[in-house]
């Protein structure tokens, strides 16, 4: 899958915007970078270093500052992503894999102090399937008047390994990679235009659920890194304390031969990246059954510091950064994720496998939430269950208890929500509905971000202006209405009560209440504390 979306987006990115016309350089006192100037009016510079590269005893450990390098670097291609389970070291994807790409206007100066479009890709904190994302699309439409960052972090067990004996290291050393990032913004980005008092985050799935943690972090410590904040389909997965994630450094340290020696964190540290990648498989969790095996294995915990409790906590005591927020999600969020289950039983399975601490009550209950509905194609009966309860508890439900939070504790109250319902008749033909980051492309461009579908071409292609266009007028003025597109309505925030949404759909733009039968779901999902 990883392969694939990047040959799509490297193909899809073979046009004319894409010609370099000259070098552009910039010196950012460590290291001086020559990317390109495209015929677009579009400066790209790819594969900068924002942090030492974390191997050797660096494994494990915080990011680092840069080191400094002599002479002019190339800043033309992608640097390696970084890589997680099910894959093997290879001239793309390594360890050495901290770079940032950044996308300017041409003309923009130290001076121009324009908005900074911070985007962290997601992949479920086990890949970095997003890393060669393109930003050109967004700096051209947005006449010039933006500068967009991407950039890669470390996921699977070199991100996300957890024990007491970590402890010598650093715990969500994958979230420390990002604020690490954020700190190079503060610092680097003025000198490619932007405005280090103007960043806005931007984060899908695990990007969006990385940002929560952000809005969050060190007791919702404001370090003054981002004044707004959009969260695509955020992703909350189970949120482990160190204790409970004991497990799986044991099973690591198992699997690679290290359980013997006197410093088995050293012994990690030490093994050959191949070998450790691929001693890191994902298998059940403890008391969950053999089977399905969890989706999402590796993932943030709460580690006293960074992360200091459940975000449904954190967010609904007002203990996270008061900023404006974009909040998103499509119609069928679990579809892609859910169990084929055939019975009622199997979708229970299915969520206790992901799910460890839910207790028999708790999936009695989540099964007469979601019972038996209409089946979806190429698919069992009771799949619709499994994928309606998987979406709402893991992304649907996290958005709207943001969405509810900042309208409750941010006095301006500007925080809005869209349901993304475009229909893609291959989706719809398979029985996906409009699956988990749909909306990908037509927020960064068809061909820069996402996966092409071809609807996005013909049928769809009218909403990718209305939600670029939404998403760069958040970005530029913390408002999604203030540069939207033409004849496009006007986004009201989520206001009070239930909230209200704007539902994106190919030529049925309008709000939407949010549905009392989706609000009543995500109010139970709040009361079940083993779906934490």
């Amino acid at each position: 899958m990883l392969v694939n979306n990047l040959i799509r987006v490297a193909l899809a990115l073979a046009s004319y915007t894409q010609i370099a016309t000259s070098i552009a350089v910039v010196d950012l006192g460590y290291a001086k970078y020559a990317g390109d100037s495209l015929a677009a009016g579009v400066d790209q510079f790819l594969g900068m270093r924002y942090a030492r590269p974390p191997i050797g005893d660096l494994r494990f450990r915080a990011p680092q500052k840069p080191q400094t390098e002599f002479g002019i670097k190339s800043a033309t291609q992608f640097g390696k992503a970084c890589i997680g389970p099910g894959h093997v070291p290879s001239s793309s994807l390594g360890e050495d894999c901290l770079f940032v790409n950044v996308f300017k206007p041409s003309n923009a100066n130290k001076r121009s102090k324009l908005p900074v479009w911070v985007y962290i890709q997601g992949g479920g904190y086990k890949t970095n399937p997003n890393t060669n994302y393109n930003g050109t699309k967004v700096v051209v439409e947005s006449s010039r008047s933006i500068v967009f960052v991407n950039f890669n972090y470390r996921v699977g067990p070199l991100g996300f390994l957890a024990s007491q004996k970590v402890k010598k290291g650093d715990l969500n050393a994958g979230l420390l990679d990002q604020r690490r990032l954020l700190w190079w913004v503060k610092e680097h980005i003025a000198k490619f235009g932007g405005d280090p008092g103007h960043v806005v985050l931007h984060g899908v799935s695990a990007g969006g659920g990385s940002i929560s943690h952000h809005l969050t972090a060190y007791g919702a410590r404001d370090d003054k890194l981002f004044v707004a904040a959009g969260l695509q389909s955020p992703f909350w997965p189970t949120l482990r304390t160190v204790a409970e994630s004991e497990f799986q450094f044991d099973r690591l340290v198992q699997n690679t031969n290290c359980a013997d020696q006197k410093d088995a964190l050293a012994c990690l540290r030490s093994a050959p990246l191949a070998g450790l990648i691929n001693a890191a498989v994902t298998s059940p969790y403890p008391g969950a059954s053999i089977l399905p095996l969890p989706t999402f294995y590796w993932l943030p915990v709460i580690d006293g510091d960074f992360v200091r409790d459940h975000l449904s906590n954190l967010f609904g005591s007002g203990k996270f950064v008061k900023v404006p927020m974009l909040i998103t999600h499509t119609t069928n969020e679990g579809s892609e994720f859910a169990y084929n289950a055939k019975t009622m039983w199997e979708v229970q399975n299915f969520l206790k496998n992901s799910y460890p601490k839910m207790t028999a009550g708790e999936l009695v209950k989540v099964a007469e939430a979601y019972p038996l509905t209409a089946p979806a194609p190429y698919h069992n009966a009771y799949f619709p269950s499994a994928s309606g309860a998987y979406g709402d508890r893991t992304f649907t439900c996290a958005g709207n208890e943001v969405a509810a939070s900042v309208a409750k504790f941010l006095s301006s109250g500007r925080v809005w929500n869209y349901r993304f319902n475009v229909q893609d008749p291959v989706n719809v033909v398979i029985g996906l509905g409009v699956p988990h980051a749909f909306d990908t492309a037509a927020i960064l461009g068809v061909g820069y971000g996402g996966i092409v579908a071809e609807s996005y071409k013909t049928v769809n292609a009218a909403i990718i202006p209305i939600t670029m266009k939404y998403w760069i007028s958040f970005i530029r003025s913390l408002d999604p209405n203030i540069y939207r597109a033409v004849g496009a309505p006007v986004w009201e925030p989520w206001g009070t009560g239930n909230g209200k949404r704007l539902k994106l759909q190919t030529n049925d733009v309008k709000l939407e209440a949010v549905p009392p039968l989706l609000t009543k779901r995500c109010e139970l999902w709040k009361t079940l504390s083993g779906s934490r």
